[in-house]
C-alpha cells in the first residue's frame, strides 16, 4: 500500500499538472460509486495535497476530490495524446487540462464532496497529525497513542493506526521499530512516553527523508531498508538472521531482528503472541 511519502510525491506531481489550470475534461468509472466529475469541467484546480494516505484535489467551484489508493492504486500524468502505460479499463478517474492528462488507475476510493464538508468527513477528519506536515505535533500523536483503547495494542499495530498519526504503513512501521530497537509485539502500555515519542519522531524523520525534507540524518533520499522484506537475511547491524511472523488484523508478515529488537521478559520466544507472566492469587489487578 502506498504510504504517506508516496502520496506526498503523487500530490506534488499531480499538483504540477493541475494547479491553476482549467479542467476541460473529466470522467470517472466504477467499480463502486462513480462521482459526478462532469461538474468539474470549467473549474480551476486550486490545490493538490496529500493528507496521510489520501490525495485531495480542490477546485474553485467549492468541490473536492478524495482518492485513497489502498493496495494497488496509482496516479499517472501524461501529455495530451500520449499513450498510457496501463490499460484504459483500469482508469478510475481522468482529469484533462490543455497541457496534461491526470489518470488514477485502480484506486478503490475516488469520491467527490464539497470542500467545506472535509472538516467533518470521517475518513479525513478522524486522521491523526500528518507526519509530513510542517506543523506535525508529536505530542498530539502521543496523546492519541495513550488513549485507553490502544493500551493493549502492539506497538507495531498502533503506529499504523491512521487515527494516531497519518502516513505510516507497513514499510515505515518496520524501519521505525528497528531503529528504535523495539520488539514489534510489545504492548503500548508497556512503553514509557519517552520511548513512544522516539518512535513517533523516528517515523516522522523517515518519511521526511524519503521526500527530501529536512530530517535528523540529513538524508535527501529514501532511507535504506534494514528489515522490511528481508526475512531470513542477516541483520545489517549485528548479523543475526532476521525473523518474520504474522501481525495485525490483515495478518501481514512483520520482520524483526531478535538481537537488535529483543522481546521483553514474559514474551514467547517462538511466536509473536505475548505470553503474560502469571499473577499470584490475591494480587490486585493494575
Amino acid at each position: 500500500m502506498p504510504e504517506g511519502d508516496a502520496l506526498y510525491r503523487f500530490a506534488r506531481r499531480v499538483g504540477e499538472a493541475l494547479e491553476g489550470r482549467v479542467i476541460i475534461g473529466a470522467r470517472a468509472h466504477g467499480p463502486g460509486p462513480v462521482p459526478q466529475v462532469h461538474r468539474l469541467v470549467g473549474a480551476i484546480c486550486k490545490r493538490v495535497a496529500s493528507r496521510g494516505k489520501n490525495l485531495l484535489i480542490e477546485f474553485d467551484n467549492g468541490l473536492l476530490l478524495r482518492g485513497h489508493l489502498r493496495m494497488y492504486g496509482t496516479w499517472h500524468v501524461y501529455r495530451p495524446g500520449e499513450r498510457w502505460s496501463r490499460p484504459g479499463a483500469e482508469a478510475r478517474l481522468v482529469l484533462e487540462t490543455a497541457e496534461s492528462v491526470v489518470v488514477n488507475f485502480s484506486a478503490p476510493v475516488i469520491e467527490m464532496l464539497e470542500t467545506r464538508a472535509l472538516a467533518v468527513h470521517a475518513p479525513v477528519a478522524k486522521l491523526g497529525p500528518d507526519l509530513l506536515s510542517d506543523d506535525f505535533d508529536p505530542v498530539e500523536a502521543l496523546r492519541r497513542l495513550r488513549e485507553p483503547l490502544r493500551a493493549e495494542m502492539t506497538i507495531g499495530d498502533a503506529i499504523m493506526d491512521q487515527q494516531v498519526m497519518a502516513g505510516v504503513g507497513n514499510i515505515w512501521k518496520h524501519e521505525a521499530l528497528f531503529r528504535c530497537g523495539l520488539y514489534p509485539w510489545t504492548r503500548v502500555r508497556e512503553l514509557d512516553d519517552a520511548t513512544l515519542l522516539e518512535v513517533i519522531e523516528t517515523a516522522q524523520h523517515l518519511l521526511r527523508a524519503s521526500v527530501g525534507k529536512v530530517n535528523r540524518w540529513g538524508l535527501v533520499r529514501r532511507p535504506s531498508m534494514y528489515v522490511y522484506q528481508r526475512a531470513g537475511q542477516p541483520c545489517q547491524r549485528c548479523g543475526t538472521t532476521l525473523q518474520s511472523r504474522r501481525q495485525g488484523i490483515d495478518i501481514r508478515f512483520t520482520t524483526w531482528c531478535p538481537r537488535c529488537q529483543p522481546a521483553p521478559a514474559g514474551y514467547g520466544r517462538s511466536g509473536a503472541v505475548m505470553h503474560r507472566p502469571l499473577r499470584p492469587r490475591g494480587t490486585p489487578q493494575g
